[in-house]
This record gives C-alpha cells, sequence and structure tokens, in this order.
C-alpha cells in the first residue's frame, strides 16, 4: 500500500437480463449469490473492458447465447475475505454494465452451483447479496423500475 493510499482489485459486472426484464444471478461454489463478472487480470491494463466482459461472461456462463451490452451505469464499492492462506480481506472497485441476453442458453461453470432469473419489480435483494454487491443491486433496481 502506498502511503495513505487504499489498494483496490478493478472488476466488471454484469446486469444481465432476459427477454422479459428478469435478473439472471447465480451462487458460487462458497455458497454466496453473485452477478457475472469478476476481476480484471494484470495481462489485461490495455484491454477494452467490453472484451473482459466478454470474457467472464464465456467463462462463467458458457458460448451457447448472446447478449447486448449497454455502458456501465452503476458503481460499487465490495470488501471481503477471500478464500486465500491467511484469509486476506480485499476491497473490489467494479463497474456494473446492464446487458440484454439476445439468445440461447446459459451453461454454468463448475464454479457456480446454481442459478435464478429474478422478476425485478418484486425483488428484495438483502436476501442474496451483502455489502458493496448488495449496494449496487439495489442501485440497478432503482434504475431499473424507474427507467
Amino acid at each position: 500500500m502506498i502511503s495513505g493510499k487504499d489498494e483496490y482489485f478493478v472488476a466488471v459486472k454484469v446486469f444481465l437480463e432476459d427477454n422479459d426484464g428478469n435478473l439472471f444471478v447465480f451462487k458460487d461454489k462458497w455458497g454466496d449469490w453473485d452477478l457475472p463478472g469478476g476481476r480484471i487480470k494484470p495481462h489485461e491494463f490495455e484491454t477494452p473492458l467490453e472484451d473482459i466482459v466478454e470474457r467472464k461472461l464465456r467463462e462463467e456462463l458458457g458460448d451457447a447465447f448472446s447478449y447486448t451490452l449497454m455502458k456501465p451505469e452503476i458503481f460499487m464499492r465490495h470488501e471481503r475475505v477471500e478464500d486465500a492462506p491467511g484469509n486476506p480481506t480485499v476491497r473490489i472497485f467494479a463497474l456494473g454494465y446492464r446487458a440484454q441476453m439476445t439468445d440461447g442458453a446459459i451453461t454454468l461453470s463448475e464454479h457456480h452451483t446454481e442459478h435464478k432469473w429474478i422478476d425485478v419489480s418484486q425483488y428484495d435483494p438483502t436476501a442474496d447479496f451483502n455489502g458493496g454487491w448488495l449496494k449496487g443491486v439495489q442501485e440497478y433496481l432503482t434504475l431499473r423500475n424507474n427507467s
């Protein structure tokens, strides 16, 4: 850490909607609900963010679907304990993109155990999310329900 400055990992997250406007969420192998996406790798410093989103979606949801990606509109800061030696607490800054699934089917990676499509008009995210991810989902729901 540079004196007086905090360190953050940087990530992309996707608020993926189906044709009925439902939101996709899935559970990771540690039992936490999450949005598709993840951290930017060190070698991706100059990679367009949209290409990083594409990589993460393909890794986590397979190649058998297509989507339209919009611009990032939700910015999240999340803190969590890592599943690593010493269980360090890390901070993550994430750009939240909205995306529309246009065709195909999702195939979960081995890192995810289940998924659900959520009716955003009826959803209370406090049962599934916490911290910065919860704040991000709440902001998404506010934007989504006001548009």
